[in-house]
């Protein structure tokens, strides 16, 4: 993103606002142990605003200051500092180079905000999880609520601003989805190299580092989630991480795994055999689980809501599940009781973005949102049997499937974003087929 595609952004967020002042803090650097910390991720909201990526700032917005309508607090200049974890952008970078009309050094904030507070009834603001950052706003906002008293002038109401960006955030522009598409293009290479990669013995963690090997070599900035790589019974684990065990000839392997460009995410699940294809149980689980999402993404277009797509998968599962014989009953009784709950517990999609579970709002005024153009959300059904389920004949104990893409909204309807990514049975077992009679070690 370049620095106009910032300016606009504020000027859209700014507009929504009109009268008074708007502060979002950066996120907190998150220690790992001891003294190493994660590498940082800044706040989104921060960063789509902004593009600003650095820890210890803060953005404030003022659409009706003079001459100081987008300022950034940030880390002073540090050379000692900047030897160790590189060099900071400082108050002139953040003018010159993010087009901040005013920056000052973090500590300034006490001495500067009030100036921004003094003529705002409303202010923008949501607690965040930098608790000194936290502290030292709401006393500020304090300090301008009481004197309005005596002034005539401080601070009434307080508003999330999620109230303002959630919503912008939601509907993605060409640039988003450049960078979006580029990160499902990192995760199509990802996820076809593990699946030529499985092999019996080879351990979970393996295919992580395979996956997470092709994020940064297409040049993202790495995984956009945690990688699941789940073989055998750990495919009933809905966000299982530890990738610690061997799989097995006969086993499936379900990955859950996505790349971030820029930060932004892609959110791709395939599951596929160890073997050189599926055991019956298997196929007709997984069958069962790619109709849904057909179906689910089928109905994908303006008007339609998540509700509507999560209502059909759930149909087209739960007839399924009557058909191989795990429920019996009538489809519509079952779902009403959520007797399929055993087997599918979680919802068919969610919003995607820069966040992997992005932020906007799924129902308005108590009703399922329509979908519009724009809109980036998964579909992902998905049915997991656990290996200790009481009452499930024991050839489909331990089978976990989820079948999941990333998938726009356009004016005709729907565009798959990650549709090269092979899930058709037959595709996948000419992948297994063939990546088994490659001598030698596993391909890359």
């Amino acid at each position: 993103m370049d620095v106009t595609t910032y300016a606009e952004r504020r000027a859209a967020f700014m507009e929504r606002m009109g009268e008074g002042v708007a502060i979002i803090p950066a996120a907190p650097q998150s220690t790992r142990s001891n003294d190493v910390e994660y590498r940082y991720r800044q706040d989104n909201d921060l960063l789509y605003l902004t593009g600003f990526p650095e820890p210890n700032s803060l953005c404030v917005l003022s659409p009706r200051h003079e001459s100081e309508r987008f300022v950034l607090f940030v880390q002073p200049r540090d050379r000692e500092k900047e030897t160790w974890t590189g060099k900071r952008y400082g108050t002139e970078g953040a003018k010159e180079v993010f087009g901040a009309d005013a920056a000052y050094t973090i500590d300034q904030v006490k001495e500067v905000l009030p100036g921004h507070l003094a003529g705002a009834d409303r202010v923008y603001f949501a607690p965040g999880r930098d608790e000194r950052m936290n502290t030292l706003i709401q006393g500020l906002l304090d300090a301008s609520r009481s004197g309005r008293a005596r002034t005539g002038r401080g601070l009434v109401a307080l508003v999330d601003p999620a109230s303002l960006s959630h919503e912008m955030r939601l509907f993605k522009s060409a640039g988003e989805l450049d960078l979006m598409r580029k990160a499902v293009a990192a995760s199509e290479r990802a996820h076809a190299a593990a699946m030529r990669a499985a092999r019996d013995g080879a351990c979970e963690y393996e295919l992580e580092a395979l996956l997470e090997y092709h994020f940064r070599a297409a040049g993202g900035s790495g995984m956009a989630y945690p990688s699941i790589v789940a073989s055998g019974a750990n495919a009933t684990i809905l966000h299982y991480t530890q990738n610690d065990r061997r799989m097995r000839d006969g086993d499936l392997v379900l990955i859950d795994a996505g790349a971030e460009f820029d930060g932004y995410c892609s959110d791709v699940t395939r599951t596929f055999p160890v073997a050189a294809g599926y055991s019956q149980p298997q196929r007709r689980i997984y069958e069962t689980v790619l109709r849904a999402q057909k179906e689910g993404i089928a109905l994908v277009r303006p008007g339609v809501s998540m509700e509507d797509i999560h209502r059909r998968a759930t149909e087209v599962l739960v007839e399924g599940l009557l058909d191989i014989g795990l429920l019996s009953g009538k489809a519509g009784e079952l779902i009403e009781k959520r007797e399929h709950a055993r087997f599918y517990m979680h919802r068919t999609g969610h919003w995607l973005g820069l966040d992997v579970h992005d932020v906007g709002q799924y129902r308005i005024d108590g009703a399922a949102r329509p979908l519009e153009p724009g809109m980036v959300l998964t579909v992902e059904p998905g049915l997991y049997i656990a290996e200790d389920l009481d009452g499930v004949s024991g050839d489909y104990r331990g089978i976990g499937v989820r079948i999941e893409d990333d998938v726009l909204v356009t004016d005709a309807g729907h565009e798959v974003l990650s549709a090269a990514i092979p899930k058709e049975v037959d595709a996948i077992e000419a992948i297994r087929r063939e990546a088994l009679a490659s001598p030698g070690p596993a391909p890359h």
